[in-house]
């Protein structure tokens, strides 16, 4: 791996960190979900330090900014989807209690940095 600044940010290791426990999460998933919900979740995920790295790696700041405006709005589609799998009951609030926690740590930091 590229031994990149981006990477010793807060925000980029806690938003690996949910990218991995929203894994975890979807394991779970009844197998319907598997091109579905449990997808769309993951991906969005992923979309998370994804942004925040092609971000960090733009020169001007109005092009940074927009990015780490992306990864936020994929944790807030991200949070919509968390809402849906417990209204479905394919998680409950319980589980969601670390991913919780991490995703509002990630959605204060990219916020301060938009």
């Amino acid at each position: 791996m590229i031994k990149l600044n981006h990477k010793d940010l807060n925000v980029y290791k806690k938003s690996i960190e949910l990218v991995s426990e929203i894994y975890r999460l979807t394991e779970n998933f009844p197998k319907t979900e598997t091109f579905g919900l449990s997808s769309q979740m993951r991906r969005a995920a992923v979309s998370i330090p994804s942004n925040l790295s092609e971000g960090a790696s733009r020169k001007s700041d109005k092009d940074r900014k927009r990015f780490y405006r992306i990864s936020r709005s994929s944790l807030v589609e991200l949070d919509t989807q968390l809402e849906i799998s417990i209204n479905l009951k394919y998680l409950t609030n319980n589980k969601t209690k670390k991913v919780e926690k991490l995703a509002n740590e990630v959605f204060a930091m990219l916020s301060n940095m938009v």
